[in-house]
Parts: C-alpha cells; structure tokens; sequence
C-alpha cells in the first residue's frame, strides 16, 4: 500500500503583488518568496542574517547584575509574595528584566526581469511542486514561450530559464534593506558586501533610537559582515549595466544566488575561529557556492531525492495533482484534500526552513521581509518555536528537527551563567525569547509585563521537545552525546528552583502562567502570586524522563535520589469546583477567560502526563477546561486545540477548529491584530498562516494535530486512527512516524481501518503493543522487519521488507 509518487503541486493564476502572495521555498539556510511575473522578485532571506553579536547576551547578563539583580533581590521577591505584597514583588522582578533579544532581518532582493513578459494563456503564472520542491513559470516574451524554474539547494537560489527563441534581454539586478558596503559587477557576476546590524529592537520598543545599530569601525569586535554573490551562465551575452547584469539573445540561463556571513562562521565554528575569518574569505566562500551550484544545475531538481521520503497523505483520497489554490484550497469544498494539503504544505514549510547543519526554523520559518518584523521575528520559546517542531517526529522528518538542538545547546551556554549569577542555580534556565546567539535573560527592558517576561521554564519546555526527538529517532548516541546533557543542566535548575512549603507540597516563587493572569481580591489583574499548573507539569515531565534516561545510559545515584524526592512532592494538577483543570495553585477568577495559551493542557500535549485512560478524571477536567475556552483565536493557538482534541479522542471537535483555521482571512494582512484573539486569524493568499501577522507556528502545528487524530504513540502504544473525524471516512496516510523510530503506513474507508502497516528498521526484533478501536494486540517486529495489520482483527500478518 503506497501512495502514488506523481507530485501534489499548487497553482497561482497571477504573479504576487504583496509578500503574502508570493511562494516560499528553502533549504533551511536560505529561503525565497517567490513573486513571479514580468520583474521576477525574489526577495532572499540568509537564516544567519540576524541583528547582534555572539556577545550580545553575554553583555546584557552583566549591564542586568550591575542594576542590582541576582540571588540576593531575588530573596526579597520571595518574601514580598511570601507577605503578599505583589506589587513590591513586581517592581523588584522588572530589574531581572534585560533590554531584548535580536531581530531574524532580510538579506536581499533579486530581480529576474524578463521585459514585456505576460502569462500563457490557459496555464497558472505559477506552481509549487511540494514534492520537487521547485516553482515553475510559464511566460510568454514575444512569440517565445519563456520556462523559469526557482529552487532553493545548498545555500543557493538557482533559477533556471529556458526560452523557444532567443531573448532580447533579461535584466538582472540585487538590493538590500541592509547596509550596503560596495558592489562589484564583472565577469558575469554580481557581488555585494553587507553590513548586518549588531543590534535591533523589536518593533513594540518604539523607544529605542535608533532601531538598526551598526557597527561603525572596520576593527570592531564584530563587524556583522555578509556577502551575497550573484552568478550567471547563458548561451548568450552578458554585460554590466547600472549595477546589475544583463544577459542579451540567450535561450537558456542559469541563474544562482549564494550568500555567506560571519554569523554563519560562528554558528559552524568552535570558539572564537569567527574571529580570524576575514571578509575576503566570506565573499569568496559565497562566489564558490554560487558557481558551483550552476555548475551542478540539472535543471530543476534539488536535494529531494537524496532525502529521506517523508509521510504522504490523502485524506478523501486524493492528494497528487495540480490544485488551484484559490478555488480549490482556499474555498473549496473537498475538505479532505484541504486537510492533505495542509499537512503536506506544513511539512514543507518544516523542511525548507530547517535542515541539519542550520539555525532553527524562527517564527516565521526562514522568510521575512520586514527590518522590523512582528515580535523581531524571533524565537518565542512559550508555545512556538516548540510548535514549530511538533510535526517533524509524526512526519518522518525528525532529522530535520537537529538545529533545534543546536540552538538549546547555545541557549544552554548562556543560560548557565544566567541561572547561576541571576538566581543562585545550577544548571540552565531561559525564558520567554530567545534568538541566533542562544539569549536567555527575560525581556523587557524593564517595564515588560511579568505576564510574560518573567517565566522560567522556556528551557525546560524545549528540552521536551529534544525528549520528542530521542524517542522517535530511537538514538541512544544522540542522547547520551548531545541531549542528555542539556535535559540534566535544565533538571538542576528545577531542582534549585523548587520550593517546599509547610504543607510539604511543592510550589514556585515566582510563577506565571504564559501571558496569562488572573484577578485578585479587588479584582485587579495578577500574574504572581501562585504556583503555574504547568511549571509543576513540565518540571515532574522532565523529571521522570531524566530517570528514564538514566535506566538507558547508565545510573547516576546521586541524581536519582534527588529526582525521585522532588516527584515525591509535586502535587498533581488541580481540579477547579466546576470540574475544570486549574491552571494556578489556588482557584481565581479568570481575567481573560477565553485566553489563547493553554498552558495548563501541556500535561495532555505535547507532554503525556494525561490520558483518558490512565488518568480520566484529569483527562474529564481537560476536556471542561478546553470547553471553556473556546474555538479558535489563531494560528497557533487553533493547531494547539487540534491536537489537545485529538488526545482526548475529540476528532470532531479537531475537525471543526481545524476547518476554522483554514479559512480565508479577508482583512488587512499588514495590520497586526490584538494578541488577545479577539480577531481570528486565517490562512493568507499564499496559504501562510495568520495572526495577524503571519506566524508560521500555525502552519507547522496543524500537521501535528492532523498526524495526531490518525496515529498517536505515546504511553507505550500505538494508536491508530485514534480520533478519526467522520467528515474524513476514507483515507491513505504513508509513512507516519511513531515513537521508537517505527513506521506506520495506514488505509482506511467508511470510517474504518482497512490496513496498517508497521515497519521496524532497527537491527533487532521488537515487540510493539498496537490499539484500535478499544483492542489491543501485542506484535511483534522482526529486525528490519514489517507486519501488515488488518483493522477489523488486528491479526499480525508477516510480510518482507528490505
């Protein structure tokens, strides 16, 4: 049972006018909006390009000691809330507070500029192959038929244009947004040297003047260099002409755009060996880059056959084809292919903006067209840059998930002296953002909302998600090597950081619940005071998994005694009189009673500490805390209750937030809309999704939840078709992941699983307890083997696989 291999491909009728029209395509390092049409843009994003310095954080944890912040101020925040003075507390916290962390910038714009070109007749202005990875145009110049093909492969945008007659001039041309150093046209290249900020406030600081600093001695300690190479080989004539290129009576172009940057020698290099990297070398390493990838172009294909192939599905089953994404996407009536190409786009979107070797995928993945973009365009580590990554296990793509390991480990090292010199603790702490140079201080600048600047559990929720990429990889080295210790520096922060009251139960001080609060006495809004359910969720999490850890690499006395007496004294979640899951210590009344965080769920997902069947009464409280509320609000926040539904079994419930979320969104796209959710979001002409702004944590969670209503694996079983929503009664999913580095393709019709395939590629047989419908078989996988099951039985029947 395998889904067909023809290609699911989108269509655009006209060229983009507006970023949010135009197509994204990446290799996880750079990454381009497609525009199309007559001028060709490409506007180009380096996923180094950030505004900062490697010392950046490093500074800011000094300036905030010398204010007076550290172990000491923080014994008299515990004792203000200790005496019940909230606002005392309050005003010694905004001191903890550093100024922020560092913007994601775009690099450059190119312009591919075929004069006087127009669409063929009868045939889209352009399409997104998700499977070839590539954007395909078909242009009309003259009486020549004009074919461009854009992709993104080794840190390269490489166009292709081949025409059925010679043309008489294709123009080529870069600018940048960024600080242009000087510009060198010859040769058939193009060359521009860059100057990247060293510091860049977030567009809410409207204080800071002024936003973008640049370095201004060619001897500063970090001079922000970048470099970006433009690269051409026809069968015509090429010349310089007004900083640009111009390329005359060629039918077939290569066209490659590279880049290199100091950040990325950083980013690669081991200590201080960015240092010694001069500019001559960043611009030749980019120049090599770009030849040789014409130099290899073969004509549109990138590195997708070399890759891993990555789950496929076809939920009504259709998936591959030509879909037009206005008439049958956007406002269309199949809602299973809505589905399948939600899933499949949000694996895309993964995929092109984070890869092995590269930075994280950001808040907007790896695309952004603003010098001053939303919320700096950074890593906002309390729901979405762990969003962002929710997918790659479910969807086969795990290895794609390794720059998020990367980044921890640079948050980790920051996040050391931060935890020690700040609050007196071992091992690591970072909160609410976080950016390129691994920032773990609060934000703020010192009037920062506690709400949301102050919380210290932004790396402990992102070694969950490391946690998640152990499991499905199944790596013992890649946790022994690299997560096990980050997962142990975070457990000695919580450990310190634990606090036991009189009652011998365990609370913390302080505690916010995400950009939550409630209402005290007199009714004002509170976000300290008591103990967050889901800190107490994530610190018992990490702990149990830090003991499982240990029962894999080897014992560590010592560290299991304290885990296991610190688990001895968190309480479990509350349960509020109406029945609800408690999301503070005590029971308050709400302030903002259908608030879009759900940060009290995380013990039902991502984490597992509740499930209908090992836990019903919290699983029950869950569901009265999701009822309450309510439906979507945006992006993220609608992939987030998709998912919760999905575990509690809801999947009509997933299915109606999912069909909300994949809207049209009418409204000004530019604008950004409160951040209460009081304006719901959608998906944008080009299918990102919406706040708005866009955000791409949306994109990236609904195939999660999505993957989630059709396999689940955690607890030890593999569920399948666990909450199936019956708008989807037949269906074909190819190649999900499942927990232990398994495989599982599944079929299904009339609401009904009809096959299930589950693959084992480890070098020893497995025994592997499967559940459908309320059954459960135990199967066992041979080494390298599979076993076909049939739904209606669940009788194991052998089968080869190589």
């Amino acid at each position: 049972m395998t889904i067909s291999t023809e290609t699911l491909q989108l269509a655009w009728n006209q060229p983009a006018d507006q970023w949010e029209e135009a197509i994204p395509i990446g290799d996880g390092l750079l990454g381009a909006m497609v525009f199309g049409g007559s001028v060709g843009r490409y506007q180009v994003n380096d996923a180094t390009v950030w505004s900062g310095t490697p010392e950046t954080a490093a500074e800011e944890l000094r300036r905030v000691l010398a204010g007076g912040a550290g172990p000491e101020r923080l014994d008299e925040v515990r004792a203000a809330l200790a005496a019940g003075d909230l606002d005392r507390a309050e005003e010694l916290l905004l001191t903890f507070e550093g100024r922020y962390s560092q913007e994601f910038l775009p690099f450059v714009d190119l312009a591919v500029e075929l004069p006087g070109a127009t669409p063929v007749d009868g045939e889209p202005a352009r399409v997104l192959d998700l499977d070839r990875r590539l954007v395909e145009e078909a242009l009309q110049v003259g009486g020549a038929r004009v074919e461009r093909v854009s992709r993104v492969a080794a840190r390269t945008l490489l166009v292709s244009i081949t025409a059925t007659e010679p043309l008489s001039e294709v123009r080529l041309s870069l600018r940048t947004p960024l600080r242009e150093l000087a510009r060198t046209a010859e040769g058939g290249m193009l060359t521009l040297d860059l100057a990247v900020p060293i510091d860049g406030a977030p567009l809410h600081e409207q204080s800071v003047v002024p936003p973008l600093t640049y370095a201004e001695q060619d001897d500063a300690d970090y001079d922000g260099f970048a470099a970006a190479v433009l690269a051409v080989r026809s069968d015509g004539t090429i010349e310089s002409a007004d900083g640009g290129l111009v390329v005359r009576q060629a039918r077939r172009l290569s066209i490659a755009l590279s880049s290199s940057t100091r950040a990325e020698s950083w980013w690669a290099g081991a200590d201080d060996e960015w240092r010694t990297v001069s500019r001559e070398t960043i611009r030749d390493r980019a120049g090599a880059r770009a030849l040789g990838a014409i130099a290899e172009d073969a004509g549109g294909q990138d590195d997708a056959p070399r890759r891993p192939a990555p789950a496929r599905f076809a939920i009504g089953g259709r998936r591959a084809g030509r879909w037009d994404v206005a008439a049958d996407i956007l406002r269309g009536s199949d809602d299973g292919l809505r589905a399948t190409v939600a899933a499949e786009y949000g694996r895309y979107l993964l995929t092109s903006s984070s890869r092995p070797g590269g930075p994280a995928a950001n808040l907007q993945g790896i695309w952004n067209g603003e010098l001053r973009p939303a919320w700096s365009s950074n890593y906002t580590i309390n729901i979405n840059t762990e969003m962002n990554y929710w997918a790659a296990g479910p969807l086969g793509v795990i290895d794609d998930a390794e720059p998020l390991i990367a980044l921890v480990e640079r948050l980790a090292a920051n996040g050391r002296d931060v935890a020690r010199d700040l609050y007196g603790c071992r091992g690591w702490v970072a909160h609410h953002n976080s950016d390129l140079w691994g920032w773990a201080l609060p934000v703020g600048m010192g009037h920062g909302a506690p709400s949301w600047a102050i919380w210290m559990m932004g790396g402990v929720w992102l070694t969950h998600s490391l946690w998640d990429h152990y499991e499905f990889s199944a790596d013992d080295a890649l946790l022994r090597d690299r997560i096990w210790p980050l997962l142990v520096g975070a457990a000695e922060f919580c450990l310190d950081w634990l606090q036991v009251g009189p009652d011998g139960r365990a609370f913390l001080a302080p505690s916010t619940s995400p950009e939550n609060s409630y209402r005290d006495a007199d009714g004002n809004p509170r976000a300290l005071g008591l103990t967050a359910t889901m800190d107490l969720e994530f610190i018992r999490s990490l702990f149990q998994r830090c003991l499982h850890a240990l029962d894999v690499l080897g014992d560590d006395a010592s560290l299991r005694r304290e885990l296991e007496a610190a688990l001895a004294v968190i309480p479990e979640p509350p349960i509020g009189r109406d029945g609800r899951l408690g999301e503070w210590s005590e029971e308050v009344a709400e302030h903002e009673p259908g608030h879009r965080h759900m940060s009290p769920m995380v013990g039902l997902y991502p984490l597992d500490l509740i499930t209908p069947d090992g836990t019903p009464q919290l699983a029950d409280a869950a569901r009265r805390f999701l009822d309450e509320r309510g439906p979507g609000a945006m992006g993220w926040s609608w992939a987030w209750k998709i998912a919760l539904r999905a575990r509690l079994g809801d999947g009509d419930a997933a299915h109606e937030l999912l069909q909300q979320a994949l809207t049209p969104y009418d409204g000004d796209a530019r604008r950004h809309g409160p951040v209460d959710g009081s304006e719901w979001g959608g998906l944008l002409p080009n299918l990102f999704s919406t706040h708005p702004p866009f955000q791409i944590d949306g994109n990236l969670g609904f195939p999660a939840g999505i993957a989630e209503l059709l396999l689940q694996s955690h607890g030890g079983v593999i569920h399948l078709l666990p909450a199936l929503p019956s708008a989807w009664p037949d269906g074909r999913a190819d190649g999900l992941g499942a927990r232990g580095a398994l495989s599982v393709d599944l079929e299904w019709a009339g609401g009904r699983l009809t096959t299930a395939v589950i693959r084992n590629p480890h070098r020893e047989p497995r025994s592997v307890r499967i559940r459908y419908d309320g059954t459960d078989s135990i199967v066992r996988l041979e080494a390298g083997g599979e076993h076909v099951l049939h739904g209606e039985s669940l009788l194991p029947v052998p089968t080869p696989y190589g």
